[in-house]
């Protein structure tokens, strides 16, 4: 299961930081990811990060923007937002799957398994 949370009303230039706790079978390893939703749009690819943290993957977009991290100990994925435009404006899911790999990371929604129920964040000009 995954909780997300962290998304809120924020103004352009403004940062946020979105958590994903997960529970259940979390003692193999896994791969997590974020991706979003804007309204009218397809879901999207934000990033992702391995295991041990020591790969990770952002969309163009974001780069530069954006830092992916995961604490293991707590079973908890964060993304924080920084210089946030009014693009990003979207529905933020987290994405988690099991993997063979601790370096595995992929940036297609179809690869994970499980998803979490999405937490809102509304960048206003």
């Amino acid at each position: 299961q995954l909780q997300a949370s962290g998304g809120g009303l924020v103004q352009v230039g403004g940062s946020l930081r979105l958590s994903c706790a997960a529970s259940g079978r979390t003692s193999d390893t896994y791969n997590m990811g974020w991706f979003r939703q804007a309204p009218g749009k397809e879901r999207e690819f934000v990033s992702t990060i391995s295991w041990r943290g020591d790969f990770t993957k952002y969309a163009a977009s974001v780069k530069g923007r954006f830092a992916i991290s995961r604490d293991n100990a707590r079973n908890t994925l964060y993304l924080r937002m920084n210089s946030l435009k009014p693009e990003d404006t979207a529905v933020y899911y987290c994405a988690f799957r099991y993997v063979g790999s601790v370096h595995s990371i992929s940036k297609f929604a179809s690869d994970y398994d499980y998803w979490g129920q999405g937490t809102l964040v509304t960048v206003s000009s």
